[in-house]
């Protein structure tokens, strides 16, 4: 990889050598992200029932049932359990 002079490698930023770096080099990730995983998992929703009038009549609509795939990608369980961090 080609240096760029304006910009500075990530090792170069960061001292291997701090506490918090050490610590996220000895953490067991694979172990935090198995317990975790189900947390950030979709969830299935029920179904909600929602009664309304329109210009035919009463009318019967369901929203929101089963497992949605809309939405961004999901974020890395390691992101997500640092920002829940203080």
């Amino acid at each position: 990889m080609t240096d760029d002079f304006f910009r500075a490698r990530l090792e170069q930023m960061i001292d291997l050598k701090h506490p918090l770096a050490v610590l996220a080099n000895r953490l067991p990730w694979t172990q935090l992200e198995a317990a975790l995983a189900p947390t950030f998992a979709h969830k299935h929703r029920d179904e909600k029932r929602i009664e309304d009038n329109d210009l035919f009549g009463p009318t019967l609509a369901s929203a929101g049932a089963g497992v949605s795939a809309a939405g961004r990608p999901r974020l890395s369980i390691r992101l997500m359990t640092s920002l829940l961090t203080d």
